[in-house]
C-alpha cells in the first residue's frame, strides 16, 4: 500500500509547505526576539533596578525553567492532541506573559512572568519543529528545519535592534511590548497551519489526512498514488474496511512510550546521545549569549556600544544557518554537528582571549556563526529518531532535559566572575564553555546517528 507517508517523501516543496514554514517561522522569530531582548534587559534593568549579578542570573534562569516544563508537557500533548494546537496556544501564552512583563512593578513579579513566557516559549519549538518536520519530504527535511531554524537569526537581529535603538531611550520596558504585539498577530495567523499528517494518519484520522496530501500532490502537479488506486477491483466498503483496520493496527503498534519507556533497550542510546547533545548546546549557549551586552560592559564597554557589538555579531548567525542548511543534506547531520561543534569551541576559546574590540567583533562572529549552525542541525536531527507517536514527546523531553543547563549556566556565569574578577573571570567562563561544546562535538561525532536521506518511519521504524 502506498502510505501516505511515502508519498509525502516523493512530493518536492509545495506552496503548502512553505506556507507553513513561513508561519512557524514567523512564531519562532517572535519567540527569539524575545530571548535576544532579555540580554539587553538583563544589562539595563540591572542599573535600573540596582540588582545584583546573582539576582541577574536568576532573571535568565527564571524563563529557562519555564523552558523546562513547558517543553516537558507540551511535547506530550502534541502527541496528543496535534502539534498544531500547541504550536498556536503556546505562542499566545508567550505573547501575553511578555506583554505584561512590561508592566511588572518588582523584581518577583518580573521573576513569575518570565517564567510564563519561558513556558510557552519552551513549549512551542519542539512542537513547531515536529510539525515542520513531518510535513518535509526526506530530501528537503534537514534543510526545511534549519531553514525554520534561521528564523531565530531574524528575531535576534531585531532584537539587537530594539535594543541598541530602544532601550537606551525608552528603558527596558518598551523591549517586552515590541516583542508581545507582533507575537500575538503571528498566533492568530498560525491559525491558518493545517495538521500533520502523520499525526493525523497515526491518530486514526485518515480522512484528513488524505485530504491534506492529494492538496500537496495537486500543487506540486502529481497524481495521487493512493492506497484506494492500489486496491482496484475491491468494493468501496471492502477498500475502507482493509484501510480502517490497517490503520487500527499501526496505531496499537505505534504507542506513545512514557519518559521511562525512552530509556528502554530500544531506545536508550538514541536519549542519552540526544540529551547530551541538547544540555551540552543549552549549558554552552545560554551561558555567553544572555550575558554577551554585560560581559562586554564589564570589560569597559558602554551600554550602547555592547549593543552595537551584538547586533553585529548577530548578523553572523545567518550565513551559520544557512551554510549549515547546505551542509547537513550534502555531507549528513552527524558530520555537520560535530564540526560546526568544534568551531563553536574554538570561537570560545579565542573570544574569551580577545584583547581587543576587533578580535571581540570577530571572534564573537565566528562564535555566534558556529553556534546557530549547530542549533539548527540540532533541531533537524531530534524529530528525526523517534517514531511518529513519540516524536514529539521525544522531542520535548531532550529540550526540557536540555533546558536544565540553559536554567544552570546564567547562574554559574556570575559565580566565575565574581570569584575570579573581570579580567580572569571573563576568561575562565569562555575556558569552561569551550571544554563543553568540544565534549559535545565528540559525543555527537562518535554515538550519533545519520539521518540525511532516510524517511522518518525508515530512522524509527
Amino acid at each position: 500500500m502506498a502510505k501516505l507517508t511515502n508519498r509525502i517523501d516523493r512530493l518536492p516543496s509545495t506552496p503548502m509547505l512553505k506556507k507553513i514554514l513561513f508561519l512557524t517561522g514567523l512564531g519562532w522569530m517572535f519567540d527569539a526576539m524575545d530571548q535576544g531582548m532579555v540580554s539587553g534587559v538583563m544589562a539595563a534593568i540591572g542599573t535600573d533596578w540596582n540588582l545584583s549579578t546573582g539576582q541577574i542570573g536568576l532573571l535568565g534562569s527564571s524563563g529557562m525553567l519555564g523552558m523546562i516544563l513547558g517543553a516537558a508537557l507540551s511535547g506530550m500533548a502534541a502527541d496528543k492532541w496535534g502539534r498544531k494546537n500547541i504550536v498556536m496556544y503556546t505562542l499566545v501564552l508567550y505573547g501575553v506573559a511578555s506583554g505584561l512583563a512590561g508592566f511588572a512593578v518588582n523584581y518577583p513579579m518580573l521573576l513569575v512572568l518570565r517564567f510564563c513566557t519561558g513556558f510557552g516559549l519552551g513549549g512551542e519549538l519542539p512542537a513547531a519543529s515536529t510539525l515542520v518536520s513531518e510535513y518535509s519530504p526526506k530530501k528537503i527535511r534537514g534543510r526545511n528545519v534549519i531553514i525554520l531554524e534561521s528564523f531565530w537569526a531574524w528575531g535576534w537581529i531585531l532584537a539587537a535592534l530594539v535594543a541598541y535603538l530602544l532601550i537606551p531611550v525608552y528603558g527596558w520596558r518598551i523591549a517586552f511590548w515590541a516583542g508581545a504585539v507582533p507575537a500575538l498577530f503571528a498566533a492568530y495567523l498560525r491559525k491558518a497551519v493545517p495538521e500533520s499528517p502523520r499525526y493525523l494518519e497515526e491518530a486514526g484520522r485518515y480522512e484528513e489526512a488524505e485530504h491534506l496530501v492529494r492538496i500537496m500532490e495537486k500543487q506540486a502537479g502529481r497524481e495521487a498514488l493512493s492506497e484506494q488506486a492500489e486496491c482496484e477491483g475491491l468494493s468501496e466498503q471492502t477498500w475502507k474496511s482493509h484501510r480502517d483496520g490497517e490503520a487500527l493496527q499501526e496505531r496499537q503498534l505505534k504507542k506513545s512510550p512514557s519518559l521511562g519507556e525512552l530509556w528502554s533497550k530500544k531506545y536508550i542510546k538514541t536519549t542519552v546521545v540526544l540529551w547530551t547533545i541538547w544540555i551540552g548546546i543549552n549549558f554552552g549557549y545560554y551561558g555567553f549569549v544572555l550575558w554577551t551586552p554585560s560581559l562586554l560592559m564589564a570589560q569597559g564597554f558602554e551600554l550602547v556600544k555592547s549593543f552595537e557589538f551584538t547586533l553585529i555579531m548577530c548578523l553572523a548567525q545567518l550565513p551559520g544557518y544557512f551554510s549549515a542548511a547546505y551542509f547537513v543534506e550534502k555531507i549528513g547531520r552527524k558530520k555537520v554537528l560535530t564540526i560546526y561543534f568544534a568551531g563553536t569551541a574554538l570561537a570560545a576559546w579565542l573570544f574569551g582571549h580577545a584583547d581587543s574590540a576587533a578580535l571581540v567583533l570577530i571572534y564573537g562572529c565566528m562564535l555566534y556563526f558556529f553556534s546557530l549552525g549547530a542549533w539548527g542541525c540540532v533541531y533537524t536531527y531530534t524529530p528525526e529518531v523517534y517514531p511518529t507517536a513519540a516524536r514529539a514527546s521525544g522531542a520535548g523531553w531532550a529540550a526540557a532535559f536540555g533546558r536544565i543547563g540553559a536554567f544552570i549556566a546564567p547562574l554559574i556565569v556570575p559565580v566565575i566572575y565574581d570569584t575570579y574578577g573581570n579580567e580572569r573571570g571573563y576568561t575562565y567562563i569562555f575556558i569552561l564553555l569551550t571544554g563543553v561544546f568540544a565534549a559535545v562535538a565528540v559525543v555527537a561525532g562518535i554515538f550519533g546517528k545519520e539521518t540525511m536521506g532516510k524517511s522518518l518511519e525508515e530512522i524509527s521504524g
